[in-house]
Parts: C-alpha cells; sequence; structure tokens
C-alpha cells in the first residue's frame, strides 16, 4: 500500500525524522493561511502518489500567501501527468504547503528490501532530486549500500559509514547519523516495504531534513497498523483493482488485449511470459488465490471484462489447493450470466482435472480447451487476431 507524501512525514515525524513544517488542505484560501502561519514563503506540492512531480508542474515556490493561493487555486483540480503517472495523469484533490528552507545540498537516502540477501538494505547517494535508476544507470558507484539486520537495527557504526559516503561533516554528520538510524526504526516497525527520502536536504544551517519522502508498505502486515491502513487513498489506485480486492482477487491492469485469470503469482507471470511469446500483449494480471470459490471466479470474469481492451480471456489454472471442478463450474455459471461472446481458452491441469474437462465439454458453450501453457497461450493470441 502506498501513501501520500505527508502521511508518510507524518508517520516518520513519529520516530524522529526531521521534516520540514507543513500542513495539507484541499482549499486555496486556506492554504494562505497555512501561509501565513510558515511565515510567508513556502513551497506548493500537489499530493498524488507519483514522482516526478515537480518536473509536471505540481512543486511551485510561492514568496508570499497571496501567491501560495494562487498556485494552490491552480494546482487543485488539475490533471497532473509525470513519468510515472502515465499519460492519463492523476487528478490533483490536495497540496501540501510545507515551509521554504534554505537549501545547500541535496542528495538521496532509501531502505528498501534486499531480495537476494533477505534484508533491508539502505542505499545513499550524494546525487539527490533524480531517480535513483538513472544514478545507478549513469554511475553505480555514486550509490552505497548498507545492508542491515531488522531485529538488531541499525549500528552506530553503519549510519557512519554512510554519513561518510554522502560527506557530511560537524552536525550535519551527527544529525545525518541520528536521521538514518530512525529511518530505519520507521522502516522496521511500520513494516514497510520502501522508505525514500529523495531529495534528503542539508540546510545552510546544517539541518539535514526529509524534503520529500515515500512510503510503501506490506499489505500482508496492516492488520497489525490501523492506523497506516486507514491512510489507504482509493481514489489513487485503478478503480478495477479497488473492486477486485472487495473479493479477494488480486489484479492488476496492463495495456494489452487478453485478459489472463491464473492462481498463484508465479504462475501468472509465466502465463504472461508466454502470452508476449506467443506474439500477444497480456490485458492484466490476476491471481484468483489458491482456494478460490465459485463466486470469486464469476468476479474475476467481470472485472477482467471491465477493460473494454480485453478480446479474449485465457484461464490457466493448476488446482492444488484448489479444486479444478469448482474452477470449471464457476466458468460455465459465469459465461451463461453473462452471455458472453468473448473467446475463452481454458487450460486445467490438478485436482479432479477429468472431471473438470467434462463440465466444460458439456456445457456446449463456446470455451476453448488447451493443452498446457504453451497451446493455451497461442490459441488466445490466435483468437485475439481472430477478431480483429
Amino acid at each position: 500500500m502506498k501513501v501520500h507524501e505527508y502521511q508518510a512525514k507524518s508517520l516518520l515525524a513519529r520516530y524522529g525524522v526531521a521534516v520540514p513544517r507543513g500542513e495539507v488542505t484541499d482549499s486555496p484560501a486556506e492554504a494562505r493561511e497555512i501561509a501565513h502561519r510558515l511565515g510567508g514563503r513556502c513551497v506548493v506540492k500537489a499530493q498524488i502518489h507519483a514522482g516526478g512531480r515537480g518536473k509536471g508542474g505540481g512543486v511551485k515556490l510561492a514568496k508570499d500567501p497571496e501567491e501560495a493561493y494562487s498556485l494552490a487555486k491552480s494546482i487543485l483540480g488539475m490533471t497532473l501527468v509525470t513519468p510515472q503517472t502515465g499519460p492519463a495523469g492523476r487528478a490533483v484533490r490536495k497540496v501540501l504547503i510545507e515551509e521554504a528552507l534554505d537549501i545547500d545540498r541535496e542528495m538521496y537516502l532509501g531502505v528498501t528490501l534486499d531480495r537476494g540477501r533477505g534484508l533491508p538494505a539502505m542505499m545513499v547517494s550524494k546525487f539527490g532530486g533524480m531517480e535513483i535508476e538513472e544514478v545507478a544507470a549513469r554511475d553505480p558507484k555514486a550509490i552505497v549500500r548498507e545492508v542491515l539486520d531488522p531485529g538488531l537495527g541499525m549500528f552506530p557504526f553503519q549510519a557512519r559509514k554512510l554519513a561518510f559516503a554522502l560527506g557530511l561533516a560537524g552536525e550535519s554528520f551527527k544529525s545525518g547519523v541520528g536521521f538514518m538510524q530512525s529511518l530505519f526504526r520507521a522502516y522496521v516497525e511500520t513494516d514497510a516495504s520502501l522508505a525514500e527520502i529523495n531529495p534528503l536536504l542539508v540546510t545552510k544551517q546544517g539541518g539535514v531534513l526529509a524534503l520529500d519522502a515515500k512510503m510503501n508498505f506490506d499489505d500482508n502486515a496492516l492488520f497489525r497498523h490501523a492506523d497506516i491502513k486507514e491512510m489507504r487513498d482509493l481514489g489513487e489506485e485503478d478503480p478495477l483493482e479497488v473492486e477486485a480486492s472487495k473479493f479477494g482477487l488480486n489484479y492488476i491492469k496492463l495495456d494489452g488485449n487478453v485478459g489472463c485469470m491464473v492462481n498463484g503469482a508465479g504462475l501468472a507471470m509465466a502465463t504472461m511470459d508466454l502470452v508476449k511469446l506467443a506474439g500477444g500483449e497480456p490485458a492484466n494480471f490476476l491471481d484468483v488465490g489458491g482456494g478460490a470459490t465459485e463466486e470469486q471466479v464469476k468476479n474475476a470474469f467481470r472485472i477482467i471484462l471491465s477493460d473494454k481492451n480485453v478480446k479474449a480471456i485465457l484461464i490457466n489454472i493448476f488446482g492444488g489447493i484448489m479444486r479444478c471442478d469448482i474452477i470449471a463450474r464457476g466458468v460455465v455459471a459465469a459465461v451463461q450470466e453473462m452471455g458472453l461472446a468473448t473467446p475463452v481458452i481454458v487450460r486445467l491441469e490438478g485436482t479432479n482435472v477429468d472431471l473438470a474437462k467434462k463440465i466444460l465439454r458439456e456445457s456446449n458453450l463456446k470455451i476453448t480447451p488447451a493443452d498446457g501453457l504453451a497451446d493455451a497461450a497461442r490459441k488466445a493470441v490466435k483468437a485475439v487476431e481472430a477478431m480483429r
């Protein structure tokens, strides 16, 4: 789960991570009042779940409260397009009004999971304010990493190593060491999957602050964090993904035309790979899970077909925990209820597969069986081509 910048900063502040003073609003008039409280000069920042907001015109410096009012009025309601939003952009419903600081240096600091080692890693770079992927591509040595143990916490010597790598000195060095230790504690205790400070700011007075903050959280751990769960902004998520989550379905919309219904994330990835290998493009990632019911299958059909780009549906189910005959009954019920004209290609293997094939065969519906995953992918792509 993602949160907005202002929410991430409020969480980080609880752990002693230094952040600029600021308040969020959806009103230009209130933006003016906040600017007054902050001393006049401030920054107006659009709040959406995407980076690159400054490049898209979503971050502006105001010299006084009246300009803060004008900027907030122009940013609120705009469709902000950034490299991370795609061409459709995101509607801005809130702005963060934040104190303007005297910037000396901008750097990068982030914590995420090193999947190779199975441990969190903190990364720093002297080059802040840009995508870390760009820095890594241009100069891999510009990024310094330190693998950390969540059970032991971040030791002072590890924080000092990274502070030296950033070239911090004097009071900034001391502040930076404390900042990193607090950030890592916040990362661990909130079950975050990402805590990114970009840029990490050093002021001319020597202070170290999070000028921007991005945090993502492990969905499976949200039951431990009711306060964080409340921060979820459904308006920032794809409506179909939100709808799917209501039925325990994992759905991600893509840009293709072959709808995929699969059980298991690994099998779903393999299915999408084979669709592309066959010359097609997957329209979605949809994992119905290991114990889907007939009702979930019907809802999965409905959600897939809500995407108008879908020209064929590929069902790929391995019946381990899940029984193939339950999937088959769900498929038949969905096709009958929806009067489905879209081609449906089904590949089933595992528990009760023979019974499942019998159910599909005796339904007398236009459901195409497949022998193996590669055959299913080819038939799905061929069905799409036949509709052009």
